[in-house]
């Protein structure tokens, strides 16, 4: 027996999936992981992202070393996703026409060649400011091709009757190294300095390297377009390629209305990464080991929700996504204002919980509704606005830090992203009504 998984407005051939024997009690939380791609995928992802939190807290930790600037801490951050925000609706093209394991197979090596460079330079102590600079914006160049195109690659691997599982398992993934990475790499910082977090991110991309390069591709999902692509049924060029998914974007609402909420909520209150070594040395002074558990705080509360998510393998909602939004937003106001270290760990670690429950059901809302030959420009508009917007956001949290503090900067920005959340909450029926048409 086969399930139609999902039948497209735009007319395209609907995904038959032969239906499989559900999981019961905790064994539903990893329901994705039967797929031996997505396996490989994930457990790949498991070590190379512990090394990608501890690098991402040794560059911060290590720019504060050098200038003792808020202000830079901004720049490197900008720089480093600056490139996401231009280049990345091409990154969208390429992963429409390329095959996505060896798009990533090279966004990969890429990455580790970035973190082995850094390491020699830290090692060597010749790193200036400048070779910070520069690295973080190649590997922001690599960034804006591997996002849209690891975000398109999850429903290839699963298909999209397991894919609200496997996005929140991706998401619980990035949490767990979020609380593991950061907590090592601040006692690794205390004991032995920052060279070591680089080389061993370094270390840690050839897990996910062969693990793409186990994956069967034969056993992807809906490739179909792919062959039309290559065989020239589809002959469009890169700006009718492009066009053509920013029009699906903007005539359809639920996708429309998703990625506006997500990108005002990116831009002024997802600035963790500048904020947290300001709110550990300046409001809190518990250094940097507690630099590294506040890190690690955020990320367990944002892995209970990742594998809460997983667990109910649900269809995604508006109505929860936006009361998700508001959560965060309130709980991110709370914590800009608690002056007690025990007090913030437990407010960040709300936070993040809140946070995650945002993003996965956006994340999963869009993926499910875009049609397979579209998903990868779909996506890089939605990597777009939720990691290309970093850049001006770390530059008006650190810009504002600068002036008045980072409680001010942390406090602003959530009362913006609070106000965009509750103009979605009055806006949402059109988008309600585009969803549950996706699900008729």
């Amino acid at each position: 027996m086969q399930t139609i998984t999902s039948d497209h407005k735009d007319g395209s051939v609907p995904e038959l999936i032969p239906e499989q024997p559900q999981a019961r009690g905790l064994l539903r939380t990893f329901i994705a992981l039967r797929h031996r791609n997505f396996r490989l995928f994930w457990f790949g992802q498991m070590i190379s992202l512990i090394g990608t939190w501890m690098q991402s807290i040794g560059q911060a930790w290590l720019v504060l070393e050098l200038t003792h600037s808020a202000w830079l801490l901004g720049i490197v951050g900008a720089l480093q996703f600056l490139p996401v925000l231009i280049l990345s609706l091409f990154g969208g093209v390429l992963a429409d026409r390329l095959p996505k394991r060896t798009v990533l197979l090279f966004t990969q090596s890429s990455a580790m060649i970035q973190a082995t460079v850094l390491w020699l330079l830290v090692a060597t102590g010749e790193v200036r400011i400048w070779h910070v600079l520069v690295l973080a914006s190649l590997l922001g160049l690599t960034n804006a091709l591997d996002m849209p195109t690891r975000q398109a690659f999850v429903v290839e691997m699963v298909g999209r009757e397991d894919l609200p599982n496997a996005i929140a398992l991706n998401s619980s993934l990035f949490n767990m190294a979020r609380v593991v990475g950061p907590g090592i790499g601040g006692l690794i910082i205390a004991v032995l300095g920052v060279a070591p977090l680089f080389l061993l991110n370094a270390i840690s991309f050839i897990a996910v390297i062969v693990g793409l390069a186990l994956i069967d591709m034969r056993g992807l999902h809906g490739l179909s377009y792919l062959q039309s692509i290559n065989q020239g049924k589809v002959k469009q060029n890169t700006w009718q390629s492009l066009r053509e998914g920013l029009h699906y974007v903007r005539r359809t609402p639920a996708v429309f209305l998703v990625i506006a909420v997500i990108g005002v909520v990116s831009l002024f209150a997802i600035n963790f990464n500048v904020m947290l070594p300001l709110f550990a040395t300046d409001v809190l002074h518990s250094g940097a080991a507690g630099f590294g558990f506040l890190s690690s705080a955020f990320g367990l509360g944002s892995l209970i929700s990742a594998l809460w998510i997983a667990w109910g393998n649900n269809r995604p909602s508006i109505r929860f996504m936006l009361l998700a939004a508001l959560a965060f937003c309130v709980l991110e106001i709370f914590f800009a204002l608690s002056p007690i270290y025990a007090l913030s760990l437990a407010l960040i670690a709300s936070v993040g919980f809140a946070q995650i429950a945002l993003s996965a059901v956006a994340n999963t809302t869009i993926q499910t509704i875009a049609p397979d030959h579209l998903r990868g420009r779909v996506m890089s508009v939605y990597m777009m606005v939720f990691a290309g917007s970093v850049p001006f956001g770390n530059l008006f949290a650190g810009g504002l830090a600068h002036l008045y503090g980072a409680p001010v900067s942390l406090l602003v920005g959530a009362g913006l992203a609070l106000i965009a959340a509750i103009i979605g909450w009055v806006l949402r029926k059109p988008a309600e009504k585009d969803l549950a048409t996706n699900f008729d």
